[in-house]
């Protein structure tokens, strides 16, 4: 619950591309107590190569958290069967060295969300429901009685109350129906957002408060802390209690929250930081000047250049989001974006003074992800200087902030100092996806993954010197027991020169039964997002030593639009969909070709989900028969059309500039609208796989069956892989492993 995971919601089209799935068959012995109890596979390889049936045997981890005394860490590792096509989520603990690790939880439904009451008892939970159990795994009881509707919750420091996240119905957009008519499935639509990601807009999620009664039992009448507010609090898709705090004296709540409904919510990206005071129950916002009223805007046009970002340093107008409040209470910090409409805006760390109401912003190059604050943070330190801190000198030099940012294609582990001054904890290619404070601070609890390991725990220890790096302790090892039967590709790393004279990082994933001298089939990958990042990503679906066990080469290039290279080299992007970005994909592959013996130059394909769907889709037609084979997962094929049916409006707008029909749009949107790539069909000659979920309201799936109708009517070899039941990513293990073995078959078809 407190551990801190990197947060890309915002980005909604950033999350596009990281999926859940992944092709080969190899029968797996999956340990299952009963049809629903799903543990920890035993599985014994057939092959040292990766198979979709063994990555969808390893355990996911899930959140984590350290005891208040420091000696236990517990967590939740998610399992999953292929056979029953479902997951099953358990609790575990361990010592905070990594040993006497093990399950808590065995029953047969999922358990969720632990959380430590105390140094003996852990709060999570099951059916709905909030309970506690002694850290053995014993006294097990039940704390709320909401029937069935726990969503997420967060304790006071206190213990005396409780914030549940529970839904309740909302019908500002899409209106009820008559009661006498219960059968009707039609749904009365009355305004812009009234479906999102991948379901249709018919409850929202609100914080509940309740008192905790008896000293165990939650009393059952909540109050809405949003009571009479048709806002959804946390923020839709993503958001989790992670948008809320509670003060450390146990007398306010902090919490992120978009106060927009329909088209307004659909063009704009203006959440904010709100303090609940609970005792007077009155709200105040803290990112805006009081009697703030938001400017009319043009909802066909960019926010950009309109009255809503002309103050962006006194309003706030961008995403403001997850806050934590000071050890002291005195300040709160939160991630921060400047502008609204913009998704992928530098995400700053605001610090707010709740003394004075002024702020300040963490000058850094890349964004914060995750953050946490350390220990002595005092009130006089958050200022730069020096204080007193539970009785200790805070030297200039102490940490005042721990956080996680990429650079270069790593998600690494940065200090800030009581000076503001950033210093970098751990210099790995790898990618640190959670931290928080453990063991009274003296050390970083966190979760790491790579290209090469799925995610595990470990114990960070920052070096006495500053500067130095840090010592890291793993903790965990979910998935040694699969990884250590499998042989993995090895990755390099390379600078290309782009057009524009500029330089490229270039991630390289050799197969894993390269031999010297051979010369392998090469898959070119673009990235989604736009604007996400090829960092050291473990993904369940788009995994690259998946790839290398096939016996592909992969190129993986930080194109221009990635986050990691400085803001300017991330935002050239906006505007520019089929220009630099492109030029960086051919750079990268022509480079392989022509410079890395191990790539043959006539078997190379492209593959992409998302914006990289989209780039398939554009090379398809631009590629000067590089290529011999494409895969698009989700990608924008007809932009004209892709505008009016995604559902954030915002992003639209801030990439394209105008909707197409404005007729004094910017050039930036006619160049947009012209290259679109279901205008260069004519010139489509390659084999090409389609891909899509129907339950995708991103990119809906009307842009896939759209390319692959196309390709047939042009006679090109073609496949259409459709989901019926799955939304941006594909969820559910027999689909993954479906969507694996298409994805390989016809790679293999034109490459082999």
């Amino acid at each position: 619950m407190k551990s801190l995971i990197i947060n890309n919601m915002v980005k909604g089209w950033v999350n596009c591309f990281f999926p859940f799935c992944l092709l080969t068959f190899l029968p797996l012995n999956i340990n299952a107590q009963d049809d629903v109890n799903i543990g920890k596979s035993s599985i014994k390889l057939k092959s040292r190569m990766m198979t979709p049936e063994a990555l969808w045997a390893m355990g996911r981890i899930g959140g984590t958290e350290a005891s208040p005394d420091g000696r236990q860490v517990v967590y939740q590792v998610g399992y999953y069967s292929v056979k029953q096509n479902k997951s099953h989520q358990v609790i575990c603990i361990m010592d905070a060295n990594g040993q006497n690790n093990r399950q808590l939880t065995t029953s047969s439904k999922n358990e969720t969300d632990p959380t430590w009451l105390d140094a003996q008892t852990i709060a999570y939970i099951s059916g709905g429901e909030i309970w506690s159990m002694k850290a053995d795994g014993t006294d097990r009881c039940q704390l709320s009685k909401t029937g069935g509707k726990v969503e997420g919750f967060k304790f006071s420091p206190d213990r005396q109350q409780v914030i549940i996240l529970k839904s309740i119905p909302f019908h500002e957009v899409i209106k009820q129906n008559p009661s006498d008519l219960p059968k009707a499935t039609g749904r009365r639509v009355t305004d812009l957002m009234y479906r999102h990601w991948d379901h249709y807009v018919e409850s929202i999620q609100h914080p509940f408060l309740f008192r905790v009664g008896n000293g165990s039992v939650i009393a059952t009448d909540g109050l809405d802390i949003l009571d009479g507010e048709p806002y959804e609090c946390p923020m839709e898709p993503f958001g989790g209690i992670e948008q809320l705090a509670w003060s450390p004296d146990s007398k306010q709540i902090a919490y992120t929250c978009r106060k927009k409904t329909g088209t307004q919510y659909a063009i704009s990206t203006d959440s904010d930081i709100y303090l609940y005071d609970v005792a007077t129950r009155q709200t105040r916002n803290l990112c805006k000047p009081d009697g703030y009223q938001a400017p009319k805007s043009d909802p066909s046009h960019t926010l950009s250049d309109q009255p809503v970002n002309k103050n962006t340093a006194l309003d706030n107008p961008g995403y403001d989001q997850n806050p934590q409040f000071s050890p002291d209470g005195q300040y709160i910090a939160w991630q921060s974006m400047a502008r609204d409409g913009y998704e992928a805006d530098l995400n700053r760390l605001c610090v707010y003074s709740l003394a004075d109401g002024s702020k300040w912003y963490l000058n850094w190059k890349s964004d914060v992800e995750a953050f946490c604050w350390a220990p002595d943070a005092a009130s006089n330190a958050a200022k730069g200087g020096q204080s007193k801190a539970k009785g200790k000198k805070v030297k200039s030099t102490d940490p005042l902030f721990y956080f996680l940012s990429v650079w270069h294609g790593c998600n690494n582990m940065y200090m800030v100092s009581q000076k503001r001054e950033v210093y970098q904890l751990t210099e790995t290619w790898d990618d640190w996806t959670s931290l928080q404070m453990a063991n009274n601070g003296q050390q970083i609890l966190a979760t790491r993954q790579s290209l090469s390991a799925p995610t595990d725990i470990y114990m960070v220890t920052p070096a006495k010197k500053v500067g130095a790096a840090a010592d890291i302790q793993q903790l965990t090892h979910e998935n040694d027991h699969i990884l250590s039967q499998l042989t993995f590709g090895k990755m390099q790393q390379y600078w290309v020169k782009t057009t524009d004279g500029q330089q490229e990082l270039v991630w390289v994933m050799l197969p894993a039964n390269y031999e010297e001298g051979k010369r392998y089939p090469t898959l070119l990958f673009c990235e989604g997002g736009p604007q996400s990042p090829v960092s050291q990503f473990w993904s369940y679906r788009w995994n690259f030593q998946m790839m290398a066990a096939n016996g592909y080469v992969v190129i993986a290039p930080n194109r221009h639009g990635l986050p990691g290279f400085g803001q300017a080299w991330k935002e050239q992007i906006s505007g520019d969909w089929t220009g630099q970005c492109m030029d960086d994909y051919l750079s990268a592959i022509d480079f392989a070709a022509d410079s890395l013996p191990f790539v043959d130059r006539n078997r190379l394909g492209a593959v992409g989900a998302s914006f990289g769907g989209f780039s398939v889709y554009y090379l398809a037609g631009h590629h000067n028969k590089r290529f011999k084979a494409f895969i698009s997962h989700d990608g924008a094929f007809n932009l004209e059309s892709m505008y009016t049916d995604t559902e954030e409006v915002f992003f639209s707008n801030w990439e394209y500039d105008d909707a197409y029909w404005n007729k004094n749009r910017t050039q930036r949107a006619s160049k947009t609208y012209e290259n679109s790539p279901h205008k260069f069909v004519d010139k489509w000659d390659t084999p090409i796989l389609c891909i899509h979920g129907e339950k995708d309201y991103r990119i809906v799936y009307n842009q896939g069956m759209g390319a692959f109708n196309a390709a047939r009517l042009r006679g090109i070899p073609a496949e259409l892989l459709i989901f019926p039941d799955e939304n941006h990513w594909v969820l559910k293990p027999q689909n993954g492993i479906l969507w694996q073995r298409t994805f390989f078959d016809w790679l293999d078809r034109w490459l082999k």
